[in-house]
């Protein structure tokens, strides 16, 4: 469901409006007198961006020292809310060389207005690109005399990029080099069990590129999920190579992709804009390869001791090896004195977050080392409440790995020109949430 807008307010800090634009008629021009009594006064601004009040909802935002504030009557999608007023606000930046607050609008509110109704209509969000915009509203914006970025100029051919089916790359790139990198980069996210059983597992990955291409190339990309190689040997009319194949979730484009064509061939083709984007991301839940496992051994000696043994074995091939490793284990927070022994990397208790932190520069693959610890704790007279301990956290980076097992089979690219294109891919995995009990 989209936004379906029926007001939005810019105020500053003390509640006065300074602009504010009307879409709907479902609402009073009181609106924001609610918002400043039940909100603002009230001093709850930074519990929840969301209120209710009476029949209508307020989603709401800080940009520096302005509120930027939706009013909804209906039920209305929050997260394209919020997606709105971020592409709004990094509109209005590339107008007015890169600052946005109380006076950038109160300098710009003509071109403000103008804006405000490009790309919103009747409360439904519209083109937001400001390479798109800035060809036919061509205004200037009052630049801040402190803005040290250079203004953008329009690129040609405004008919087709405001009509066409390739709004977000212009025509007649040239580059002496052509080249794509492509970036796998995952993020796992794990709950384990003392005893070494998975509890809760999953992967959250995204497929960064930056293309340096000339003229209008045409891309395609092949990954070994299990549902595009099924489709290619069915139009292929022979069986599907061996191999593992991943099933991908909750999978999103970016706009370039061609939607049609992946619900009918489930191949990605895409003219990718020019630069840096993120072409897709998605998540697996299902036959998640762990980089680590970590088996940890804590015993209470008495009140005051406690003995600590974590092991740690990285599970991927022996010739790549994880950088940034960090390894924290919760210790009381009675700790008095701590000695350590590790095979590999240095230890030190942190006192500011209770923790025993091991960290390893560089950890090669199939590798088992250990952390041995004795820890003093303070005698207290306050008798000892049974609490579950908080688990130990990971942080780490593995290049050349993807814990989900992607792979890209092939990335085509096709030009009318016929040139050649060098290609460089990468993966590297990173913990997101990698927590095991103890």
């Amino acid at each position: 469901m989209p936004v379906a807008a029926s007001a939005i307010y810019f105020l500053n800090l003390r509640g006065d409006v300074l602009i504010n634009r009307l879409y709907r008629d479902d609402v009073g021009g009181n609106m924001v007198d609610a918002f400043r009594t039940h909100i603002m006064q009230t001093k709850e601004l930074g519990t929840c961006p969301v209120r209710q009040i009476g029949g209508c909802s307020f989603f709401y935002m800080r940009i520096s020292n302005v509120y930027i504030v939706i009013v909804v009557s209906s039920n209305a999608n929050v997260a394209c809310a919020f997606k709105f007023v971020v592409e709004a606000v990094a509109l209005f930046k590339s107008y007015f060389g890169g600052s946005f607050d109380e006076d950038a609008i109160r300098n710009n509110f003509v071109l403000i207005y103008e804006l405000l109704d490009e790309i919103m209509d009747f409360g439904y969000p519209q083109n937001l690109s400001p390479e798109i915009l800035k060809l036919y509203i061509t205004q200037e914006g009052v630049r801040s005399p402190f803005s040290s970025k250079p203004s953008d100029k329009p690129v040609p051919n405004a008919t087709l990029q405001v009509t066409g089916a390739v709004g977000w790359r212009r025509e007649g790139l040239v580059y002496k080099k052509n080249e794509v990198f492509l970036d796998i980069v995952e993020s796992v996210n794990l709950l384990m069990s003392s005893k070494g059983s998975v509890l809760r597992c999953d992967v959250t990955g995204k497929i960064l590129m930056k293309c340096f291409l000339s003229g209008m190339p045409d891309l395609k990309l092949g990954l070994n999920d299990k549902i595009g190689l099924e489709k290619e040997s069915q139009m292929k009319s022979r069986p599907a190579k061996s191999g593992k194949t991943i099933e991908l979730d909750d999978v999103t484009f970016h706009q370039c992709v061609n939607l049609t064509r992946f619900n009918s061939e489930k191949t990605v083709s895409f003219v990718p804009p020019d630069g840096e984007f993120e072409l897709m991301k998605y998540r697996i839940t299902e036959g998640v390869n762990l980089p680590f496992r970590v088996l940890p051994t804590i015993k209470e000696l008495g009140r005051t001791r406690m003995e600590v043994n974590v092991k740690v074995k990285s599970v991927f091939g022996a010739k790549m090896f994880a950088l940034g490793v960090v390894i924290k284990i919760p210790v009381p927070k009675q700790t008095a004195k701590t000695s350590f022994q590790v095979t590999s990397g240095r230890a030190k208790y942190n006192a500011a977050i209770d923790c025993l932190v091991w960290k390893i520069r560089k950890f090669p693959g199939q590798t088992e080392p250990t952390l041995s610890a004795e820890v003093e704790l303070i005698s207290t007279m306050i008798e000892k409440k049974s609490s579950t301990r908080p688990p130990i956290q990971m942080e780490f980076q593995v290049p050349m790995f993807t814990a989900s097992g992607l792979r890209v089979r092939f990335l085509k690219v096709w030009e009318k020109s016929g040139y050649n294109t060098v290609e460089w891919v990468r993966y590297i995995t990173k913990a997101g949430s990698y927590e095991i009990r103890c």
